[in-house]
């Protein structure tokens, strides 16, 4: 019941913020074209995409479970307005 309602928090929070997070990524994307990065810092991607549309609202969660994390991303993911690429990146940055 308690991880109901963290979640549904989650949820309300990161709705608010997901929509200019994304248009600010927008903007700066179009401005510069970002170089591709090596897979190796994926983690870094992930830590960048957790700060710029979780990071407003959340704190980086320490003893998240890969099931814990997925859920919470699944139902953010639409909220936050999250392309499935940036989902996958928080995700792997969430629970590795």
């Amino acid at each position: 019941m308690k991880i109901r309602f963290v979640l549904i928090g989650m949820v309300l929070l990161l709705g608010c913020s997901g929509v200019g997070a994304q248009l600010a990524e927008n903007k700066s994307a179009k401005a510069a074209p970002a170089a591709k990065s090596p897979s190796s810092s994926k983690s870094d991607q992930g830590a960048r995409k957790f700060q710029m549309n979780c990071g407003r609202c959340h704190k980086e969660p320490e003893d998240l479970s890969p099931r814990e994390a997925r859920t919470a991303i699944r139902h953010m993911r639409v909220r936050a307005m999250l392309s499935a690429e940036d989902e996958q990146l928080i995700l792997k940055f969430l629970a590795p």
